[in-house]
């Protein structure tokens, strides 16, 4: 039976990566990435030869099609984001469900490991054990309508953001009148430049503004629920 491996791939530090992913991606027929410049990096640094195509949410219908046409063809294949774990916040989530559909018999097996939602999480000092997680929240039509959801939230909520809206993010907080909330923000996770920022929003901007340089990079955060 055909197989379809989601694998998780680091986020950022190549070592946190599992045995079983790196058997994975060398046993299998073909690797599906979100970016096949990301995934060379990695494949380049394990030794793992097998052949790369790239889908993501500009992939053509063809594309599609000829994935699976692999899949009933018997072979098996794993499925890449550019990092983390398929399907969380990336277009993994939709070939999974379109294949689904037309391959109801196919075999969708989770190889697991990294993901930013799980290493904010287990870092916040927060309980934690219900949350809501939104990904990255709409860049306009729409935004405001979630950040009121937030506020009326009586759980923990867990997003990503840009480096160009982390600022944005802040003042919208505020004027949403979550200002009160603790936050928890994780900055380039498991990466060089790895950082965690504990404070409230006003007090996270004023840091932010008068340290631009950390205000690159690739944040998560979490929203404490109302005391």
């Amino acid at each position: 039976m055909a197989s379809l491996y989601i694998v998780a791939t680091p986020i950022g530090n190549l070592e946190d990566i599992s045995f079983r992913a790196v058997k994975t991606l060398k046993e299998v027929d073909l690797i599906l990435a979100e970016n096949t410049y990301t995934a060379k990096k990695l494949l380049n640094n394990y030794d793992i030869e097998t052949d790369l195509w790239q889908y993501n949410q500009n992939s053509s219908e063809k594309q599609f099609i000829n994935i699976s046409e692999k899949l009933k063809e018997g072979k098996s294949l794993a499925l890449i984001s550019e990092a983390g774990t398929p399907g969380i916040s990336d277009p993994g989530s939709m070939l999974v469900s379109r294949l689904l559909e037309n391959l109801p018999d196919i075999q969708i097996i989770p190889i697991t490991g990294a993901s930013a939602l799980s290493a904010i999480v287990s870092v916040s000092g927060l309980k934690m054990d219900r949350f809501y997680f939104l990904g990255f929240l709409p860049h306009k039509k729409g935004r405001q309508k979630i950040l009121k959801e937030i506020k009326e939230n009586k759980y923990s909520v867990v997003l990503y953001e840009s480096k160009y809206r982390l600022l944005k993010l802040l003042d919208e907080l505020i004027e949403h009148d979550l200002g009160d909330r603790n936050l928890v923000v994780g900055r380039e996770l498991t990466k060089i430049y790895e950082h965690i920022y504990r404070g409230k929003a006003d007090a996270l901007k004023e840091y932010f503004l008068k340290n631009e340089i950390e205000q690159k990079g690739e944040f998560t955060i979490v929203i404490k629920k109302a005391a």
